[in-house]
């Protein structure tokens, strides 16, 4: 049940989302606003008040140091006290205690109730003057703040209901704000359901944020339908390759049936597992290739490419063409992984071994940020305008180059994969033995 109000919430519309957090933010704003200012609305009526006494205290003050009776004001009462309290203006004693008179003397404003009711709350200020015969006088003017606290909550109210006004109208205003912000990309959804094949989103003329993502969704449109063609041509190709041993074995198998010859029984066992091999290595290196495409890649290690290029070296089957490992440094430390470099180095010398003549170098360099596998051999060669391909899946210089000398026609696309997504680089070229050279580099792992 936790997830409950956080699966409603992910159940309402993008439109409804925004307003309601936009009102919610807005109402609390509001109301907070409307709370601050109401509270301020005593201090600023009191404020209001004082300002007025003021105006008449310092009128009656002159007038007293002058010896002259205080002036009259409508609403406001003006009294002469002695500095004790009492009245020395023949009338009675006004609603002041000793702590009052205190802080009249002081300058300090004060506030009391006159008769018990809250609309005979009165405001007072006074002065100390001194008078002609040098008797020192308290001048005290005051007022009643009659209706000051209804006021004030006439007043907060009326600022929570413009407040509530003021929400509803921003919510209405982020409604339909959003309602027009959202209108392109409705038209944008149609415009993708209604997108014929190898179709593009038009770009808007403005250069928003909706003429970004319609452009990322057209560069995402063109993957796909890259990745689409790749994987028609690849699944096309795996099935032209795995038909081609698939029928020679079974043409083999009928052959072996329809002739109980015991030779030539063994001579097409032995065809069949040549060919049951070819399969077999042809069926490892799409498997190997589809992890690849998945993204299925192995943590990084240090790899020493000298004593890797022994071992490749020492698994190559008898009968192979020499190989001499010429090691510039004692070590080069690559930052790939260890299955990776032994397949990269299997299949450079496994296609090395195919086509050179007399022999085929191992180099191995290090610079100061990669480390590099050279393969020379003195064969053929391949010409420049196929090196480019030579690394695609099942590419062919030839059309029976591969077929003819065992391979699947996956080898050096598996390099290519297998150096590539680690940040390397392959290249092909020219070996000043006169064959082909291949040249692999990694990023250099300092030890």
């Amino acid at each position: 049940m936790i997830g409950s109000p956080r699966r409603w919430w992910l159940r309402r519309s993008l439109r409804f989302r925004i307003t309601l957090v936009a009102t919610t933010i807005t109402l609390a704003f509001l109301f907070g606003l409307a709370l601050l200012a109401g509270k301020a609305l005593g201090p600023l009526l009191v404020g209001s008040v004082d300002d007025e006494l003021q105006a008449v205290l310092a009128t009656a003050a002159q007038r007293v140091e002058a010896g002259r009776p205080p002036p009259g004001a409508d609403g406001v009462e003006v009294r002469v006290l002695d500095t004790a309290g009492g009245p020395v203006d023949g009338e009675t004693r006004p609603a002041l205690d000793d702590r009052d008179v205190a802080e009249l003397k002081a300058g300090v404003p004060v506030s009391n109730d006159a008769g018990g009711e809250a609309s005979a709350t009165f405001r007072w200020v006074g002065r100390v003057v001194t008078a002609p015969d040098g008797a020192q006088r308290l001048v005290a003017v005051g007022a009643p703040m009659v209706g000051a606290s209804a006021a004030v909550e006439d007043g907060t109210r009326f600022l929570l209901l413009a407040a509530l006004v003021g929400a509803a109208v921003a919510t209405l205003a982020t409604w339909l704000g959003v309602r027009s912000a959202l209108r392109p990309v409705g038209r944008m959804r149609r415009s993708v359901r209604e997108l014929p094949q190898g179709g593009r989103l038009p770009l808007p003329e403005s250069r928003d944020e909706l003429r970004a993502l319609a452009a990322d969704f057209n560069a995402l449109l063109a993957r796909y339908e890259e990745m689409s063609e790749r994987l028609r041509r690849f699944t096309g190709d795996a099935a032209h390759e795995l038909r081609s041993p698939v029928a020679s074995i079974r043409v083999q198998a009928e052959v072996a049936v329809t002739n109980p010859d015991a030779g030539l029984a063994q001579e097409t066992l032995g065809d069949v597992l040549d060919e049951a091999e070819r399969l077999s290595a042809l069926l490892d290196g799409l498997l190997t290739l589809a992890r690849s495409d998945a993204g299925e890649l192995p943590p990084a290690e240090p790899v020493e490419l000298v004593t890797e290029a022994r071992a490749a070296i020492d698994r190559l089957p008898p009968g192979s063409p020499p190989v001499r490992l010429s090691a510039v440094v004692p070590t080069a430390w690559a930052l790939a992984a260890h299955a990776e470099v032994e397949l990269v180095l299997d299949n450079l010398l496994r296609n090395a071994c195919r086509y050179a003549d007399a022999q085929i170098v191992v180099s191995v360099l290090a610079s100061r940020a990669r480390v590099r596998v050279v393969v020379d051999d003195d064969g053929p060669g391949i010409a420049p305008e196929h090196r480019e391909h030579v690394f695609e899946r099942f590419y062919r210089v030839s059309d029976d180059r591969a077929r003819s000398s065992g391979g699947t026609g996956l080898g050096l696309a598996l390099v290519a994969e297998a150096v590539r997504r680690r940040g390397g680089t392959v290249l092909v070229g020219d070996s000043p033995d006169g064959g082909a050279r291949f040249q692999v580099s990694w990023r250099r792992h300092d030890r």
